[in-house]
């Protein structure tokens, strides 16, 4: 087993792209709507640090299943390692509420990572469309 937890990061990626971006995009085009200028770097990092705040809330059950699944120990039997079999257990032995355990720091850590991220792409974005389109 090259990489246990492939297929559970990849099931926790790709929704919280397909929720992040889109946030992103909709917070950047609702402030557009009250301000009479062009979004500003920051403002776009804001809009995208809340974006992925809700990703990150909304994603945790995959990324805590994720973390299970990686963090197993090599003598579980590979269909004891699924992700919904993950699922059920933590459920049925923990709990609802486990499911958001780590909640708090990884919004934390998404929110401020979020907004350097965006921040950092819409201010190159900025100097790239000064300097290379005059």
């Amino acid at each position: 087993m090259l990489y246990c937890g492939y297929w559970s990061t990849v099931a926790r990626d790709m929704p919280f792209s397909l929720i992040q971006f889109p946030l992103w995009e909709y917070f950047k085009k609702v402030w557009n709507l009250h301000i009479d200028r062009e979004i500003l770097p920051i403002e776009s990092a804001t809009c995208g640090a809340i974006a992925g705040g809700i990703a990150a809330t909304v994603t945790n059950p995959l990324d805590v299943i994720k973390t299970r699944i990686m963090l197993s120990h090599r003598n579980e039997s590979t269909s004891e390692l699924k992700i919904l079999y993950v699922l059920k257990d933590i459920y049925k032995n923990e709990g609802l509420h486990a499911l958001f355990s780590g909640v708090c720091p990884r919004i934390m850590w998404i929110t401020i990572g979020g907004f350097i991220f965006f921040g950092s792409y819409e201010e190159i974005k900025t100097i790239v469309t000064k300097y290379f389109t005059s």
